[in-house]
């Protein structure tokens, strides 16, 4: 599978927003659903998609809250969903799929990041149980929704810092190594990339297609739990102060961080296509030797890895799809 992982020819780049790729797209009639869509990078996928035409469900935790920062939007509903918690996963899934709603495009944006050690109600590492194991209990549940469309896409947000770690199959939610926040962060992220992976193979034949991809950097929510230290350590912020923003070195804006995740869902360049990691607005290359650059490291383009982590996830949570 990593063979597939080189560019295709896009026409956007870096610099390209989310309303760029769409500018010519009509997504009348489709169904999407968008974690994370009340904020940040997905609000914007939200915003973008509903102004394409799709009516979009976002599922929040806080509906009421979402229902403010959507304000506006057309075509946009607010469902609750919690996903740390495996009851309300289950939950939102039945309805979506009893309402027998087709769902075109899942966009799981929804993360947390670089937090102090936290565990869910069932003891996992809470970046691993939020960041991939809430999205795989998602998927799961609106499976017979996403067959149904025939021609369904489930676009992964990962992020380069998989460029961190792999997945320590041997102690994923840290029982026995130290906990590190960073590390637990990379792993996780690795996990959405894996995640699209398997996904793609096991869905391709109902017509469900799955990517991953890297936003680019942007200081969104997502850095709450950073110190200001940290931040200046990423170099964000210029002399006076204020955001960076620099594509070719990944440091975007919000419109330009959600376009990966927008050409992901819509582009017809990914026709036929299945199971890569994206970054700006392309298939990244492999990149196997420096951290924090442009590609996809290799343990997160792994089909074994991908199939192993699959296998350890059902375990994990007692679901699977299909």
């Amino acid at each position: 599978m990593t063979q597939l992982q080189h560019p295709i020819g896009s026409p956007f780049s870096a610099a390209s927003t989310a309303t760029d790729v769409v500018r010519s797209t009509d997504l009348t009639g489709r169904k999407a659903i968008v974690t994370g869509g009340h904020s940040g990078i997905g609000l914007e996928t939200v915003r973008i998609l509903a102004g394409a035409g799709a009516e979009v469900l976002v599922p929040a935790r806080d509906p009421e809250r979402a229902k403010a920062a959507l304000r506006g939007i057309a075509r946009v509903q607010v469902e609750q969903l919690d996903l740390t918690d495996a009851s309300s996963i289950t939950d939102f899934g039945q309805r979506v799929t009893s309402s027998g709603m087709a769902v075109d495009l899942l966009i799981n944006s929804a993360g947390i990041m670089a937090t102090p050690q936290s565990r869910d109600a069932e003891g996992h590492e809470s970046q691993f149980a939020t960041n991939h194991l809430g999205h795989f209990r998602l998927t799961a549940s609106l499976w017979p929704a996403l067959v149904r469309s025939g021609n369904c896409r489930v676009v992964s947000v990962s992020s380069r810092g998989h460029q961190i770690a792999g997945v320590d199959f041997d102690d994923i939610d840290f029982w026995t190594r130290p906990y590190d926040k960073w590390v637990a962060y990379g792993q996780s992220k690795t996990a959405n990339a894996l995640f699209a992976m398997e996904l793609d193979k096991r869905g391709q034949a109902s017509g469900v297609r799955a990517f991953s991809l890297h936003p680019g950097q942007v200081l969104t929510a997502l850095a709450r739990h950073l110190s200001e230290e940290e931040i200046a350590g990423f170099d964000a912020r210029d002399e006076q102060g204020e955001l960076r923003v620099d594509p070719s070195r990944g440091m975007k804006t919000v419109p330009q961080a959600a376009a990966t995740s927008v050409w992901a869902a819509t582009s017809p360049l990914l026709e036929g296509m299945g199971g890569v990691y994206l970054e700006d607005c392309e298939v990244a290359s492999i990149n196997d030797t420096e951290a924090g650059r442009k590609g996809v490291a290799y343990w997160a383009a792994d089909p074994d890895l991908a199939e192993r982590l699959w296998l350890v996830s059902e375990e994990m949570t007692g679901v699977s799809v299909g």
